[in-house]
C-alpha cells in the first residue's frame, strides 16, 4: 500500500474556532454534510446528498483530542481512515493537514470506484471550511443524488478582471495551484499540466469578456459565463454532456474548489494561495 493521500490548508482563524466547526453539528451542517451526528469522544457521523455513499453514516470514531480527528470510514465495502490534524500557526491561523487512506489516482481517472472523489471531494470541503470561517458564501456542495451540475458564484471585483485570470495561462496556474496551458481561442487548447503535459481539452465557444467553454471528453463540456452587475460579477459555471448514469462528480468538485481561490485571487490585494503543497498517490 503507497502512503495516504495528504491536503493542507492555511485557515486565518484561531485553533479554537477551526476545532469548533469541525466538531460542532450545527456548524458541520452549515459547511460541511446534510447530516451531522456528534457525540465526542464516541461519535462522529455524517452523511447525505453531499457525502460519497452518504445512503447512511458510514464512520466510525477513532479517535479524539484537541488537535487531532480521526475517523473509519467505509467506502465501496472498504474501511478507509480520515484524519485532520490542526496545528497553530501563529495569531489568528491554524494549519489543517488532511491524510486519507486508500486513494488510488487510478480510480479518480477511470470512476472505477467512490472512494476516486476523495481527494477532489476533501479539497470542496475545506475550501468550504475556510469559507465558513471566513464569513464569505459558500461554494456548490456536489450533490451525489444529482446529475444536474450547476453553481453560480459572486465575485467582488469587475467582470474584465475576472475573465483575465480565467482565460491567462499565468493567472489561472496561479490561482488553481497547478500548470494550466490556456488558449484562448475556439479549437484552442485547455491543457492541465501544462502544454507539455500532452493531455488537452479543446476551447469549444468563447465570447470575450463574457463566456468560456471547454471540452473534456468523457467527463462533458464545462462552460464558465460572466455577468457585472455594479462592479461585482456573476460567474455561472455548468457541466454538460456527460453520461448521466455516471455523472463526473470528483471533476466537478475540483473545478468548484478551485473557485474559492479564484474569488480570492481577485477580490484581495496581497493574495496568497491557502494551499500548503499536497501528497497524492498513484495508489493506495
Amino acid at each position: 500500500m503507497t502512503e495516504p493521500m495528504k491536503l493542507g490548508a492555511r485557515l486565518a482563524a484561531p485553533i479554537d474556532a477551526v476545532r469548533r466547526a469541525l466538531t460542532d453539528p450545527v456548524e458541520l451542517r452549515a459547511w460541511f454534510a446534510e447530516h451531522v451526528e456528534v457525540e465526542l469522544p464516541h461519535r462522529y457521523e455524517f452523511w447525505g446528498r453531499f457525502t460519497p455513499e452518504g445512503d447512511a453514516p458510514h464512520q466510525r470514531l477513532l479517535h479524539v483530542d484537541d488537535e487531532t480527528l480521526r475517523f473509519a470510514w467505509l467506502l465501496d465495502g472498504v474501511e478507509t481512515t480520515s484524519e485532520i490534524r490542526l496545528t497553530p500557526d501563529g495569531p489568528g491561523s491554524t494549519v489543517l493537514t488532511l491524510t486519507q487512506s486508500h486513494f488510488d489516482f487510478a480510480e479518480a481517472m477511470s470512476g472505477s470506484s467512490i472512494r476516486g472523489v476523495l481527494q477532489t471531494w476533501w479539497s470542496l470541503s475545506i475550501a468550504n471550511l475556510a469559507s465558513h470561517l471566513d464569513g464569505r458564501p459558500l461554494l456548490p456542495k456536489t450533490d451525489f443524488t444529482a446529475a444536474d451540475l450547476r453553481g453560480e458564484l459572486l465575485i467582488g471585483a469587475a467582470a474584465d478582471r475576472v475573465w483575465q485570470s480565467l482565460t491567462d495561462s499565468e493567472q489561472a496556474s496561479a490561482w488553481f495551484g497547478y500548470p494550466i496551458g490556456i488558449e484562448p481561442w475556439v479549437g484552442g487548447r485547455y491543457a492541465m499540466g501544462g502544454f507539455e503535459a500532452g493531455n488537452a481539452a479543446k476551447v469549444v465557444d468563447l465570447e470575450p469578456g463574457r463566456k468560456l467553454s471547454v471540452d473534456w471528453g468523457p467527463i462533458g463540456v464545462s462552460t464558465w459565463e460572466l455577468a457585472e452587475s455594479d462592479g461585482k460579477t456573476k460567474l455561472t459555471f455548468v457541466q454538460s454532456g456527460f453520461d448521466e448514469a455516471n455523472p463526473p462528480y470528483g471533476a466537478w468538485s475540483g473545478v468548484v474548489s478551485g473557485l474559492y481561490e479564484l474569488r480570492r485571487f481577485n477580490e484581495e490585494a496581497d493574495w496568497q494561495p491557502i494551499w500548503l503543497p499536497a501528497e497524492i498517490p498513484s495508489g493506495a
